[in-house]
């Protein structure tokens, strides 16, 4: 099991509507990223700077390089395109975070 982080920008403005999104996250969303090994995971918002930090676990024989490739994560980028700062394809902008500390 791996543990990786990342951050992604939100739009100023759509603090409420990007946390009401994910309380009403899609069903069929959550199966595909759990089938693609994708566990533990959480999103945290810094107030001041809007910067998303998403953390998660995935298994080692994981498939998150297939999600992009799939119909529901897509749809669930064209649905949160208007409220984050994205790519020409939909998909988020995101920077990889290094592990500097864990306490186990």
């Amino acid at each position: 099991m791996e543990k990786i982080a990342f951050v992604m920008q939100l739009k100023p403005g759509f603090e409420q509507e990007y946390q009401k999104r994910h309380d009403d996250i899609w069903p069929e969303l959550e199966k595909e990223l759990r089938d693609a090994g994708v566990s533990d995971y959480s999103i945290f918002l810094h107030p001041e700077t809007l910067q998303l930090f998403g953390v998660l676990k995935r298994e080692d024989n994981h498939r998150m390089d297939d999600l992009p490739q799939t119909q529901i994560m897509q749809k669930w980028w064209r649905h949160m395109a208007d409220i984050m700062d994205t790519h020409a394809d939909n998909s988020p902008v995101t920077a990889p975070l290094n592990k500097v500390f864990h306490l186990e």
